[in-house]
């Protein structure tokens, strides 16, 4: 690992600040410019935020076949290691983290073992074949720190995204037995949605109602934080995400669902103006299957998000504070394509139609867009192989 000073992030801030009092924007639909980033030595790779700085954050795979969190400014990833010492530990970045602060946030395997094996919300982004505790973390000059959980043992954690005043989210575990949990999900104590300050001890969220568990994904830089109010479940899905919800000013607010369904309402983000968007749950879809994307706004509601023609499924993963959403969607085959929804148009394109070509890559998904129009996530090699990417792609017209 080597580690990136926070006086190299207030430099390149510097430069990239610059770069955007340069650029003026343009009125034509956009074209945009594909780099597909460098690799930690592993076959995957994917970006799941981007600042308007251009720093991207994710995971790389190693070549030991562990995984990462990862940050790249430029095309070589900086390998941000992990919240233990042992052999095989894997890290990741899952959410938008959108801060300009030099933060990065995301989700880590320790060298504790978790007495209740639950596999935790972890285990849908990261293997952990010895059943370890995982924690949320925050990584900021070299040095990557665990977040508590509400819980006065080893419990875990898992942090979404930071703003630029320190905020992060995500939920936590606390010390109780939530008999709403699945069984076959092996999650067994309540988890929360929570807030941590820079440093601090996580303060828990109101939950809807009767509501036993809940999770934030993401908070904007007026403190707006959205996620998920339900019952315990799998701690990652499905019935833990029966309202999509809002807090502000300490209360919570539900995005309601028009068609009802009572799982898989999750938002991805929400940027400065308190737009939100993610993807909604189906009547009858319990598996989550066909989750189509949305858009919440407060002036619009809840708005389900068109996709191409024949896709029976998808996400929206990110907003900007232009207004341009992208996600990804997929047919019945589930190979997954990306989508950019331009503001004020509800009609979606594939953002393959976009690009300047990239020899042996299809882009795959578009997890996060910045204020630049810089959009990043992962492209799949067309030569069967699976290998997987990330990208950055730039608009050349702005």
């Amino acid at each position: 690992m080597r580690p990136i000073s926070f006086a190299f992030f207030v430099a390149a801030a510097t430069l990239a600040q610059a770069s955007v009092a340069a650029e003026s924007p343009s009125s034509h639909s956009p074209a945009y410019r594909v780099a597909l980033l460098g690799s930690l030595g592993g076959s995957r790779n994917s970006g799941a935020s981007i600042n308007d700085w251009g720093l991207v954050a994710g995971y790389s795979n190693r070549a030991d076949g562990s995984r990462h969190a990862s940050v790249w400014y430029g095309d070589q990833p900086w390998d941000l290691g992990t919240l233990g010492s042992a052999s095989g530990l894997n890290s990741t970045v899952v959410w938008p983290v959108k801060n300009h602060l030099g933060i990065v946030s995301g989700i880590s395997l320790t060298d504790a073992a978790d007495p209740r094996n639950e596999g935790w919300s972890c285990a849908a982004f990261i293997a952990n074949p010895t059943g370890r505790i995982c924690q949320g973390f925050l990584w900021a000059g070299g040095t990557m720190l665990p977040l508590a959980s509400l819980g006065s043992g080893d419990h875990n954690s898992f942090a979404a995204g930071t703003n630029d005043l320190g905020q992060t989210v995500g939920w936590a575990e606390n010390d109780l037995s939530d008999p709403s949990c699945d069984p076959q999900s092996h999650q067994v104590l309540h988890f929360k949605p929570v807030v941590w300050g820079f440093g601090g001890a996580p303060r828990e969220l109101p939950l809807l109602g009767n509501d036993s568990a809940g999770s934030a994904t993401a908070i904007n830089n007026r403190g707006q934080a959205v996620g998920i109010s339900g019952s315990c479940d799998q701690a990652v899905g499905r019935y833990s995400a029966a309202h999509a919800v809002l807090w502000e000013n300490g209360h919570v607010t539900e995005l309601v669902n028009p068609n009802g369904a009572p799982y898989w309402n999750t938002p991805n983000m929400i940027n400065e103006r308190g737009d939100v968007v993610g993807f909604a749950g189906l009547p009858g879809d319990v598996d989550g299957n066909l989750t189509p994307p949305f858009l919440w706004t407060r002036g619009g509601g809840f708005q389900i998000l068109p996709m191409l023609a024949g896709d029976i499924g998808g996400s929206a993963q990110s907003i900007n504070n232009r207004g341009e959403i992208v996600g990804y969607a997929y047919p019945s085959s589930f190979v997954t394509h990306p989508l950019y929804w331009q503001r004020g148009s509800t009609a979606p394109v594939d953002l393959n139609t976009l690009i300047e070509p990239v020899a042996g890559y299809v882009l795959s998904i578009a997890n996060d867009i910045n204020d630049r129009g810089q959009i990043t996530g992962y492209a799949t090699a067309t030569d069967g192989s699976k290998k997987r990417v990330a990208f950055v792609a730039t608009p050349t017209g702005r």
